[in-house]
């Protein structure tokens, strides 16, 4: 498919308080790309993604065990992208261990960390990536360890910036403080949920971390899962994400979240159509649109099965700038979850 006409030209905002920067929309290989989504249809989406501006692509050691990496790594030889335009991303923690021996083969020790890395760069054929992050928090490791062999890992020329993602705020300051006494760098970023149904830690556990150290964010799950996007309001569509039953995160999260709260949800995001109607914009954008008015969010980490999608998602772009402080109140009112903000407190 053709880029069509009229896309918004896309906009790129620094990763924190640092000098790269990234696409204000993003492209992610969870749960797609090396899985559901073939070669053919990964390369596909990558390109429409590269042509429409997006510089800033994502992935994770885990992800498909490994075959996201791997399929990303191929689309970027494929099309001969200049590796100086790009801007990779993985996530070490979980290891390609499932179902393997996982003694030492997941967390953030640095025999993981620095194993880790060379293998991901061998899965994306790469000599670098732009970002490494720390998958998840591992609480058994001693924090300098793991603040030092990011360090290392930097130092080596494997990665320029590392963060974190889904770490407390107590977490990430603790990542600091250790950092600083040992004259070496801290998580430059954080990669967690954000949506208007997920808005606790980025609106509240992190707001210190935004002065004190400048914390950037590259959010998932901008659309919670697609059911941000409307398609619930009558149902589980037969071809929607929540049918299916391949993978266990997914498969019957619906059901396991149970009747009564599942309905709430939807009634929430139903509320949200005459606002998406009245902009003239699919409710999908105004989601998407959401994430990127706050400011703190460096990009939006996006996931697409086709083209179409991908350019569906950008056009999100011209939907941010409609979003009036009236709008945002009004969002807030219908949501009923915004965190206590510092300018709130007595």
């Amino acid at each position: 498919m053709a880029k069509p006409d009229g896309l918004p030209a896309m906009t790129y905002r620094f990763l924190g308080r640092s000098g790269l920067q990234v696409s204000s929309i993003s492209l992610g290989g969870w749960l797609t790309y090396g899985g559901h989504v073939d070669r053919e249809g990964t390369y596909a989406c990558m390109k429409a993604a590269y042509d429409s501006g997006v510089n800033f692509f994502d992935c994770a050691e885990a992800y498909a065990g490994g075959e996201s990496e791997i399929v990303m790594g191929e689309a970027i030889k494929k099309y001969g992208w200049n590796r100086n335009d790009l801007v990779i991303s993985t996530k070490i923690y979980w290891g390609g261990a499932f179902g393997k021996n996982p003694v030492n083969n997941l967390g953030l020790s640095r025999k993981h960390i620095v194993e880790g890395v060379n293998a991901s760069l061998k899965r994306l054929d790469l000599e670098y990536v732009d970002l490494i992050y720390a998958h998840r928090p591992d609480r058994k490791t001693p924090m300098e360890e793991t603040v030092r062999a990011f360090n290392h890992i930097i130092d080596s020329g494997k990665a320029f910036y590392w963060g974190t993602s889904e770490w407390t705020g107590v977490e990430i300051a603790e990542a600091w403080r250790v950092a600083d006494r040992l004259g070496l760098i801290g998580p430059l970023m954080e990669q967690p949920a954000y949506n208007m149904l997920n808005r606790a830690k980025v609106e509240g556990d992190y707001q210190f971390l935004y002065r004190q150290h400048g914390l950037g964010l590259t959010v998932f799950s901008p659309l919670y899962q697609g059911i941000l996007s409307g398609k619930y309001k009558n149902g589980i569509p037969d071809d929607s994400r929540f049918a299916q039953t391949e993978v266990p995160f997914i498969a019957g999260y619906w059901k396991r979240t149970g009747k009564e709260a599942w309905q709430e949800i939807i009634n929430r995001v139903n509320k949200l159509e005459p606002i998406a109607d009245r902009l003239g914009v699919k409710q999908a954008a105004l989601a998407l649109a959401w994430v990127l008015k706050n400011d703190n969010v460096s990009s939006a980490i996006t996931g697409a099965s086709s083209p179409e999608q991908v350019y569906e998602n950008i056009k999100a772009l011209e939907v941010v700038d409609k979003l009036t402080p009236e709008i945002l109140a009004e969002i807030d009112d219908i949501l009923g979850n915004k965190p206590p903000q510092l300018n709130d407190r007595e």
